[in-house]
């Protein structure tokens, strides 16, 4: 990669790593599923009216609108706001490799190879490992939400590469549109819309600010960076960059709220990230996979890896 690309995937990275500590700055004024709702308005509205059609039938930005925008997020920020701490959060969501292999071997029809195996279970053994640690710090029901957000985000892995879109920042951006109004109906629902008027009447800078970020910055200007850098390079190139987006959350939310990281953890995060690694490789292809369709294996590979990045 040339320098400047270099620059730019370690400061996507950073972005990606830090949008952990923002996304827990936002909570603590706006309910998980409103602050969902309105990072996934502010990432629609100024980039719906200049792009055209998301290149895909609309049921595909529809099932990924539900599975990553609607049920991932809403996993995730609900997961925070009851106590996972944002760094280990950010590891904790890497495991979405994990569900995305699975999933594509159960509804694709692919089969893993011996290496990929033994990725998963190194980084399944990482998991065990926070699990256990957090059963003696944190609340456990935090952590399964966030197991539930990168299982949610392992299927819409799938779906993003069955649909294959010509341009993922164009069709993140139509899924953000289709996600918002569901996510402002399930806030309403769930959190109470006399709750949310107040929220939004009495909002600060720093929760302004929060989901400027999460939305402009990490959302469309951070998939922006990484289409391009796809469009760029090879995915196995550019795939394993995601991996550094823990190393900068932890690290961010130990400088910047002070979150204590355990040798426990520390050793988790080498397992899970390192059996991820392991697993950043082709897998073989049947045939025919579960949904009836014949495809190029090269294709679907290069479209998990571009989905593999917070």
């Amino acid at each position: 990669m040339a320098f400047r690309h270099v620059l730019l995937a370690l400061g996507l990275a950073l972005v990606w790593g830090v949008n952990f500590v923002v996304i827990d700055v936002g909570l603590d004024h706006f309910p998980p599923l409103l602050f969902s709702a309105l990072r996934f308005l502010v990432a629609a509205v100024p980039a719906i009216l200049v792009l055209r059609h998301p290149g895909v039938p609309w049921r595909w930005v529809a099932l990924v609108a539900l599975t990553l925008a609607i049920l991932k997020f809403s996993l995730l920020f609900t997961g925070m706001a009851a106590g996972m701490p944002p760094g280990l959060s950010s590891l904790v969501l890497q495991t979405q490799a994990v569900f995305t292999a699975l999933f594509a071997v159960a509804l694709l029809g692919e089969r893993l190879g011996r290496r990929q195996v033994a990725g998963l279970a190194v980084a399944l053994a990482g998991v065990g490992l926070i699990a256990f640690d957090l059963g003696r710090t944190a609340p456990v029901g935090a952590f399964l939400l966030l197991l539930g957000a990168a299982a949610m985000w392992g299927i819409s892995n799938v779906a993003i590469r069955r649909a294959s879109p010509p341009d993922m920042l164009r069709f993140m951006v139509w899924v953000s549109a289709l996600a918002t109004l569901p996510l402002f109906a399930l806030s309403a629902m769930v959190e109470g819309p006399r709750g949310d008027w107040e929220t939004l009447r009495t909002v600060t800078w720093p929760a302004v600010g929060a989901v400027a970020f999460v939305g402009l910055l990490a959302t469309v200007a951070g998939f922006g960076a990484w289409g391009y850098l796809i469009r760029t390079y090879s995915a196995s190139t550019v795939a394993p960059i995601s991996l550094l987006v823990p190393v900068f959350g932890m690290a961010a939310a130990a400088l910047l709220l002070g979150e204590r990281i355990t040798s426990t953890q520390l050793v988790a995060a080498v397992l899970i990230i390192s059996g991820v690694l392991t697993g950043v490789v082709t897998v073989r292809r049947r045939t025919k996979s579960a949904f009836g369709r014949h495809s190029p294996c090269h294709r679907s590979d290069d479209m998990l890896q571009r989905s593999q990045a917070r």
